[in-house]
């Protein structure tokens, strides 16, 4: 009888000894940020209007290769007197023959003219407005209960409320969150408003000092870590969705502020066109919808790491380092 319990019991530990790894393999593996977004559903995702992207074609790379950068505008309300000028110089064909002349180490690389010189500076179309300072900001409306803020955004049924997504998990300069995909931040300063910050790949309006506040025809791409005390102090206007590495891995400039001295070349811009210009299909893309469940779940992933490669969870991720997912779309 004992010998009987004995071997039992060796058999039972054994069975444990054996399915203890198969349960531990069994176990889901615990969600990242990429696992996250491909459980996302095809009602999340939202279109981007061609018609609000910037196609700017470089030259050639010395290996040959192609070189596109793709900026998406703004929408309204955010920066609409800058991009409504980016606009209209796409139209009159300004960028087409002009340079990157200034790449700033962890800063920004900036292209245009480039030309001090008024007098031999490309002239600008003079459809171009004249934007205020108070334009940096944008004024936002609070639902009655004091909980929720929305923006008013023009659509084809009217203007409707859009509203600004705050995650708890976000650390940064100030009330941060999300709308419509771009992430903007939120204070009560002269009445509540919003504005859209600087992160890498953002695009902004270079200007002189106050209170000159750009056209828009010099723009630059943030090409290293997010100079957020750029923000309400010089426009935002877009993001590059693709093709900043080839902005970022630029020489850079030996000048003052990191333009190119003479002697050092300038990389040439062969042409800017609005994506609705080029041929259909070639600049369809997606973004992942900030105020969808899947969005959430992603923000909390990236604050709260725990897959393999993690020992501890932060609790907290900056607002910059929460890139909103965008995709080429299947066509």
């Amino acid at each position: 009888m004992t010998k009987r319990l004995l071997a039992a019991a060796a058999a039972s530990a054994l069975s444990l000894a054996i399915c203890a790894p198969i349960a531990a393999q069994d176990a889901p593996e615990p969600p990242t940020p990429n696992s996250v977004i491909a459980e996302a559903t095809a009602e999340e995702w939202r279109a981007i209007d061609p018609a609000d992207l910037l196609v700017m074609r470089l030259s050639d790379a010395p290996d040959g290769s192609r070189r596109e950068v793709v900026i998406q505008l703004l929408p309204e309300p955010f920066s609409a007197g800058w991009t409504q000028n980016i606009r209209s110089l796409a139209a009159a064909r300004f960028w087409d023959g002009t340079s990157v002349y200034r790449v700033v180490d962890n800063w920004v690389a900036q292209w245009g003219d480039g030309e001090d010189d008024k007098a031999l500076a490309k002239p600008l179309p003079d459809t171009l407005t004249v934007v205020p300072e108070s334009d940096y900001v944008t004024a936002t409306i609070r639902d009655p209960e004091g909980v929720r803020d929305y923006v008013m955004v023009p659509s084809d049924n009217g203007p409707r409320r859009a509203e600004i997504v705050i995650n708890p998990y976000i650390d940064s300069y100030s009330i941060t969150g999300f709308v419509d995909g771009w992430p903007v931040g939120l204070d009560d300063e002269g009445g509540r408003t919003a504005w859209p910050v600087h992160c890498y790949a953002s695009v902004g309006v270079a200007r002189d000092l106050t209170p000159n506040t750009g056209t828009g025809a010099e723009l630059y791409a943030v090409i290293g870590h997010g100079p957020r005390q750029l923000d309400r102090n010089i426009a935002v206007v877009g993001r590059v969705i693709e093709g900043v590495e080839h902005l970022a891995m630029l020489p850079r400039g030996s000048g003052g502020a990191g333009v190119y001295a003479e002697g050092e070349p300038h990389t040439p811009i062969e042409w800017v066109r609005m994506g609705d210009e080029l041929e259909a299909g070639l600049y369809d893309f997606e973004y992942l919808d900030t105020a969808s469940e899947t969005f959430g779940k992603y923000v909390s992933v990236r604050a709260n790491r725990t897959d393999s490669f993690y020992i501890q969870p932060a609790g907290g991720v900056d607002l910059c380092n929460i890139q909103v997912p965008i995709r080429r779309t299947a066509g």
